[in-house]
């Protein structure tokens, strides 16, 4: 019976989280529209993306710390709320760059307290045999949640322009921040037991959870990159196939959702695999095979449809896929008195990697572009060079990995079951 009520909260804390996260790559879905009408660069409509990021990680780093001594649940409902907010007043009142800027790092602010707060909930309440399995599935909503944001603000924007696109997606993450209250209203907190060490020796001189940040923040840099620039890509190659931008920007959008809805099935089964066969290992292999496909996606700009769309699923199943593993890891390496602080310091690692990774992405596109332009519109055609060096970064985790399996405190993860 216990087992069955863990099971329907978290079926129902996915699906809440699932609509707060229509916010997440609304402006990923609009970024070509934006782009066209403020006549900006590659590295200036990137640079609104890192914005975001680095709200993110102001909020992230604190109110995830924050969590070791206040309700999550407050933080968690608190924070999905002002996202909500602030992408409301981005759709009402961003006119530039400047303003942009202002406004999506707010709106990161918000979004910076959901994930990993919301993750520790969930860590909470299953035992570490089920854990990766629990985390997976709650990854897999912010997946599926990130796929529908770009669906939805892809869509709308197609008809009504990207500022009711992005004023619709705020409304969905008001309804799941009020369903998130009515699920967590009942929420207790665990106390945990005193640490045996001090922060210091805990988390700073903890060389396996380092190296489980390192090989996060590798994750983030090829993902964050990834995503920030697929519609953007896609728009470009079926814009060069002789669609209109608006058109093109529509099935860019749709095609991107639906690439990046893959990945929420890849969260799942890897959590479930790095419970048999172990985190690293799950890591590894999963990471190896991601950082292959970084370094040839960029080149089959032009290709097939069918060959852009196949392999940019593969991509997207990949390049999520270790996520919930790293999490579940950490969780395993870190004293629970201590957990909310080092999950923390993985999401200021993370997502100053994913900050950095778009507006590098656009400089190097600034970079290795000809000025060529066609039906009024600047073309970008040459992206191998930019989604290589994400590929750089997911090489990260392997490394890593390596190093972790032969410290002796950590073969128990590397076999499974941990």
């Amino acid at each position: 019976m216990e087992n069955q009520a863990s099971s329907r909260w978290l079926l129902s804390i996915c699906v809440a989280y699932g609509l707060v996260m229509l916010v997440f790559l609304n402006y990923a879905a609009v970024l070509p529209l934006i782009q066209k009408e403020w006549r900006l660069s590659g590295a200036a409509a990137g640079s609104i993306f890192s914005a975001y990021q680095v709200g993110y990680i102001l909020s992230a780093v604190l109110l995830t710390s924050l969590t070791d001594r206040f309700n999550t649940k407050y933080i968690f409902v608190g924070s999905a709320l002002w996202s909500a907010l602030a992408n409301i007043l981005f759709a009402l009142f961003a006119t530039d760059l400047s303003s942009a800027l202002v406004l999506r790092a707010l709106a990161g602010l918000g979004m910076g307290g959901t994930y990993m707060p919301g993750l520790k909930m969930v860590a909470d309440r299953f035992a570490s045999a089920e854990r990766g399995k629990a985390v997976g599935l709650y990854t897999s909503a912010f997946v599926f949640g990130a796929a529908a944001s770009v669906a939805v603000a892809g869509g709308v924007a197609a008809v009504a322009g990207w500022r009711m696109a992005i004023f619709t997606t705020a409304i969905g993450a008001l309804i799941g921040s009020t369903l998130s209250w009515e699920i967590l209203r009942d929420h207790r907190q665990p106390c945990p037991a005193p640490g045996p060490r001090p922060f210091t020796a805990e988390v700073l001189r903890n060389t396996p959870a380092l190296l489980m940040m390192g090989t996060y923040a590798g994750h983030m840099w090829e993902m964050y990159g990834m995503r920030a620039w697929m519609a953007a890509f896609l728009t470009a190659s079926f814009f060069s196939m002789g669609y209109e931008l608006e058109r093109a920007a529509g099935i860019g959008a749709n095609a991107t959702a639906a690439i990046v809805a893959v990945g929420g099935f890849a969260t799942g089964l890897a959590g479930m695999l790095s419970d048999r066969i172990g985190r690293t290992r799950t890591v590894t292999l999963v990471m190896s095979l991601s950082a292959v496909c970084s370094f040839a996606f960029g080149w089959l700009f032009g290709a097939s449809p069918a060959l852009l769309l196949g392999v940019g699923f593969l991509y997207s199943f990949l390049v999520v896929a270790e996520s919930p593993v790293l999490s579940a890891g950490l969780t395993e390496l870190v004293s629970g008195r201590y957990l909310g602080a080092a999950m923390g310091m993985q999401t200021l690692f993370g997502f100053l990697a994913a900050s950095l990774s778009p507006p590098i992405f656009g400089y190097i596109l600034d970079l290795t572009n000809p000025q060529v332009v066609a039906r009024g519109v600047a073309v970008t055609t040459h992206w191998g060079y930019a989604f290589s060096v994400l590929g750089v970064g997911a090489l990260l985790g392997p490394i890593c990995m390596a190093i972790l399996r032969r410290l002796p405190a950590c073969a128990r993860m590397a076999n499974g079951r941990g």
